[in-house]
């Protein structure tokens, strides 16, 4: 009984307690950690549930981990511009002016479609390229379980996909099974989720599963009216409803059916992705502002100011009908 007392219990995190020092319980025994957790009356945290803190599809403050893999290429690309004098994007970007206003129709309730699957493709791609080591499951391996009749050749690990490649792949799956942007986003947190839980990499031998069970999950829990397993067998003819079922479930389980996406961590997603797309000189697709454009915008706004007018006098009113309630006996206040 206390030797699984002793190797039971790990520090978790508390509001009250310095992240410095959770760092240094975790990396104690466990018998030391009891011993400390005894004398001070701290809950337990293990080195994973740290990890787990810092992952960027759980937690709004922590960095996603696509744009932290684009840095070295667009640290190299700048340094090479500066040196040949080169200003990328010069001739090409739009930029505002007192006679014309450009604005995209790209938002963070309603992205852009094409932009966005870019931009995911994009952060796919730097993954693969700026991995760390070739990390994998049997389950997402293309040659284990290949997507299509062909032959899979024997280098078929060594070659990276360059960007055009991945996009055309996502593209496809997005336009047959008539997806939206917003699954683009959740697919890119899932993706992310599963390389931090599973501690696997996205690699040439698995991206094209992994790529493929991000959005099949993202599109069941996203869409209202949801894409059947049967329906991507249409799409992808060669596999198997056997194999893609198989697929959602071990994504599932190392996802730990944490399919959960916070809104604040849906908008940090979208807002990095419009950083690569400036790094990468990926522009969203710009307009100048039209009349019927800013007489519609004009028209959104009232109704928004006249919406929150009407919350505010609703708040009013409550407020003034508690103030006017009788019969409310209230204690005084003991000051020490």
């Amino acid at each position: 009984m206390l030797r699984q007392r002793l190797a039971a219990p790990f520090f978790q995190p508390s509001p009250g307690i310095p992240r410095r020092f959770l760092v240094f319980v975790a990396a104690l025994s466990s018998r030391q950690q009891a011993r400390l957790a005894r004398y001070r009356h701290l809950p337990t945290l293990s080195e994973h549930d740290l990890a787990l803190e810092s992952n960027p599809s759980d937690h709004p403050r922590a960095s996603t981990i696509f744009l932290s893999k684009s840095q070295t290429d667009v640290r190299e690309k700048r340094k090479s511009n500066h040196i040949n004098h080169v200003s990328p994007g010069q001739l090409t970007k739009k930029y505002s002016s007192c006679s014309t206003i450009f604005i995209d129709d790209s938002t963070v309730s309603q992205p852009n479609l094409r932009s966005t699957i870019k931009c995911v493709t994009l952060a796919i791609y730097y993954h693969i390229k700026n991995r760390d080591s070739d990390r994998s499951l049997d389950i997402f391996d293309e040659k284990s379980h290949p997507l299509t009749r062909e032959e899979v050749p024997d280098d078929y690990c060594k070659h990276d996909p360059d960007h055009k490649h991945i996009y055309r792949f996502v593209r496809t799956l997005f336009s047959a099974a008539q997806l939206t942007a917003e699954c683009a986003i959740v697919t890119l947190v899932y993706l992310e989720r599963l390389l931090t839980y599973a501690e696997i990499d996205i690699c040439p031998s698995n991206w094209k599963r992994i790529v493929l069970g991000a959005i099949l999950l993202a599109s069941k829990v996203w869409d209202d009216q949801a894409v059947w397993n049967v329906d991507y067998c249409q799409i992808l003819k060669d596999i198997t409803v056997e194999d893609m079922n198989e697929m959602e479930r071990h994504f599932l389980e190392l996802l730990q059916f944490n399919i959960n996406v916070p809104a604040s961590v849906y908008a940090k997603y979208y807002f990095d992705l419009r950083s690569l797309a400036d790094d990468n000189n990926l522009c969203f697709l710009l307009e100048p502002l039209s009349k019927e454009r800013a007489q519609k915008l004009e028209a959104i706004s009232r109704l928004c100011e006249d919406k929150y007018k009407d919350l505010s006098k609703a708040a009013m009113r409550r407020s003034f009908s508690a103030d006017n309630l009788v019969g409310i006996h209230r204690s005084n206040a003991i000051l020490s």
